[in-house]
């Protein structure tokens, strides 16, 4: 698995939340085929989008993991194309990873 993440500074929390929401809403109707959405290739390529924000210091980070390497290349090519809105930040930093842990370490509980 790979991973793809961006960092922004300088993001209004309001603006981060509605931006959130318009990705969130893109996904969906692109799930439910609808043309034109800017997210069609990114659902194909994109196994899981993870957001974050640090409401206090205005910043914001955003994770996509892809199978292979290609697709990686493939989302990463779609996001560096779509510009996000100046409210949501500054982007400040792209890197690329192989992902080497993938663990889920939540114990169940007792009855």
């Amino acid at each position: 698995m790979y991973a793809r993440v961006v960092r922004f500074e300088g993001g209004d929390p309001a603006a981060l939340d509605k931006e959130t929401e318009s990705i969130r809403r893109d996904i969906e109707a692109a799930r439910r085929g609808e043309p034109g959405t800017h997210s069609e290739d990114l659902v194909k390529l994109v196994r899981r989008l993870v957001a974050l924000v640090d409401r206090k210091n205005g910043s914001s980070a955003v994770i996509a993991f892809c199978d292979t390497e290609d697709d990686l290349r493939n989302v990463d090519r779609i996001f560096d194309s779509m510009s996000p809105e100046p409210e949501t930040g500054r982007r400040v930093s792209v890197d690329l990873y192989e992902v080497t842990l993938d663990e889920t370490t939540a114990r169940a509980k007792a009855a």
